[in-house]
């Protein structure tokens, strides 16, 4: 709910600093390091916030990442301790992971420089010398994980008895990652007169728990997202695949070759995921890391720094270890298992499609995960195309596309003087095979000429999966060619051996080596037969044949019409299929 608050009288110190800040009774050293910084208007969050936290209230905040909420209490704390006499330390900041440990602490050493107020981010898999020296010698503000805090205060090094200002930042998420009594064993530590603010996305019961036993007659702010201005949303192409479980990593490796990103992030929800997916990546010739909370931070600056400048293609990361990670350009999403929460999702294809560019989010999807899929579609509001799965085909096309790519840009740079001689020295062979021996070099050097296995794709276990598959295949799928296997099944009720009760089955003489799609068996008989598709079963495409289950009462008529029409531009034997 939104409180209102008397103005703060700010005094001639704040003329000349913008008047947005101003007005929240901001001083003079913190409105100077804003005009610095560039700040020109308060967010929602900070003009709700500041004024009751400079008034010495506890707070309970509701607002998500990204609404400027690390100034919402950065900037009343530094005042506040500001006055206060030296105590140190004089506020503590717990935070879920270390990398947001690391971002809130550099936040509050901008906004404090001018107060000269000294900070140290305590985390783990961080040496643990250095902090003890600076803890020993004195710091004003401690950011950390609640794990390394409370290591400290049994150590007898971080001693709280004294401080003035806690901060729980994100509180949902360190629940989530089961700091519960942890955070209750670190604010048992504090004094009762401490100022507190809470901040979380979401205000379960648990939340509001903490905030009865730990917070004083807070002001309550709750801050939605604000709007985003047109043209600037994140326009997200999202799409899925239906892998089973035993194929996921074939899947992954499939979809990644053919989308050729070169700024994905993959998700996964462990570490030994992250590392697993990585080898095989690696593997495959990809450029990939991993980063997880198993690594030191030396390791992870390394890994982060290696992808902002696109010494990495892929970063393969766990959810926790990607929270509070800046990285400002990411080509595509991809979610090697679907997360548990619409929420998560949400976070998770939010890093892609920013400033108006475009963004691709990709799932790799269990079968028994399309309930799931649509609560997501429900929630977003977005529809997931769920496509078939690129087959072996596919990828060879996309990896010639991408040799003419280059061939193309190497021809307009020109410059090939150096290499004539050689095209001379081989004029006794045909001039396109000259050419084509030079495109197998070039595949061969990408990697490109590996064995390629198609991979089965599991059947759609809804009617709404299975229409999505079906119109995928109608638009020729992601690129030229339709899955193996099973490419579309509705979900009606089975005879033994896999045929839907009251289906037929019908043999049709093309498959795979005549370029059948699933959508070109589908339109024939939509078009040709003059019957909706979606009283078509399941396909399968066999290198020489298909095979199509429809509604036993029509499969003689269809069969009749479609012995006469023409499929991919020839006629082709059409018969009851029998076992």
């Amino acid at each position: 709910m939104k409180q209102h608050h008397p103005s703060v009288n700010v005094g001639p110190t704040a003329k000349g600093f913008s008047p947005g800040f101003v007005s929240l009774g901001l001083e003079a050293p913190l409105l100077a390091t804003l005009e610095a910084l560039g700040y020109e208007e308060p967010t929602p969050i900070q003009r709700e916030a500041i004024p009751p936290l400079l008034a010495g209230r506890d707070l309970l905040g509701q607002a998500a990442t990204g609404t400027g909420k690390t100034a919402a209490f950065a900037l009343p704390m530094l005042q506040r301790i500001g006055h206060d006499g030296k105590v140190r330390p004089s506020a503590l900041v717990l935070v879920p992971t270390r990398e947001l440990a690391i971002q809130v602490g550099e936040a509050v050493q901008r906004y404090g420089k001018e107060l000269r107020i000294s900070v140290l981010p305590v985390y783990g898999g961080q040496a643990i010398g250095p902090q003890l020296y600076a803890l020993k010698r004195g710091v004003d503000v401690v950011v950390a994980t609640p794990g390394r805090a409370l290591d400290h205060i049994r150590r007898g090094t971080l001693k709280l008895q004294e401080v003035r200002f806690v901060v729980l930042d994100e509180a949902d998420e360190m629940l989530d990652m089961g700091f519960a009594d942890d955070l209750d064993a670190i604010l048992e530590q504090t004094p009762k007169t401490k100022q507190t603010a809470l901040f979380s996305a979401t205000m379960p019961p648990r939340i509001r728990s903490i905030a009865h036993r730990h917070l004083r007659n807070p002001a309550e702010i709750t801050i939605a997202k604000e709007p985003v201005k047109a043209g600037t949303a994140p326009r997200v192409q999202q799409t899925a695949y239906v892998v089973v479980r035993s194929h996921r990593a074939a899947a992954l490796a499939r979809v990644v070759d053919v989308a050729g990103a070169k700024s994905a992030l993959v998700f996964c929800r462990t570490r030994l995921e992250v590392d697993e997916v990585t080898a095989m990546l690696i593997g495959r010739g990809h450029r990939a890391e991993a980063i997880h909370g198993g690594m030191s931070q030396g390791q992870r600056e390394r890994v982060m720094q290696a992808f902002k400048t696109g010494q990495t293609e892929l970063l393969v990361a766990t959810d926790v270890a990607a929270r509070g990670l800046d990285i400002p350009q990411v080509s595509h999403v991809i979610n090697y298992d679907l997360p548990s929460s619409a929420e998560v999702y949400v976070h998770r294809i939010g890093r892609t499609g920013r400033a108006g560019r475009e963004g691709v989010a990709i799932t790799i999807l269990d079968p028994r995960e399309q309930r799931l899929l649509r609560t997501i579609e429900q929630h977003t509001k977005a529809r997931v195309v769920v496509l078939p799965l690129p087959r072996v085909a596919d990828l060879r096309a996309k990896q010639l596309d991408r040799v003419q790519a280059m061939m193309d840009e190497v021809l307009l740079d020109g410059q090939l003087d150096a290499f004539k001689p050689l095209v001379e020295r081989l004029s006794a062979h045909p001039p396109a095979d000259i050419a084509a021996a030079a495109i197998k070099l070039l595949v061969r050097a990408q990697g490109w000429d590996r064995p390629e296995q198609e991979i089965p794709v599991a059947p759609p276990r809804s009617p709404d999966m299975a229409r999505s598959i079906q119109h995928a295949g109608r638009a020729g799928g992601p690129s030229r060619g339709g899955s193996a296997g099973i490419d579309r099944q509705p979900a009606r009720r089975l005879q033994r051996g896999g045929r839907e009760a009251g289906m037929a089955r019908v043999y049709v003489g093309a498959g795979h080596e005549a370029g059948i799609r699933p959508g070109d068996l589908v339109g024939a008989i939509a078009n040709e037969a003059k019957v909706h598709s979606n009283v078509i079963g399941s396909i399968e495409i066999e290198e020489r044949f298909s095979i199509v289950d429809v509604p036993a009462s029509m499969a003689s008529d269809i069969i009749e019409v479609l012995g006469r029409a023409r499929i991919k531009g020839r006629r082709v034997p059409v018969r009851l299929f029998r076992e």
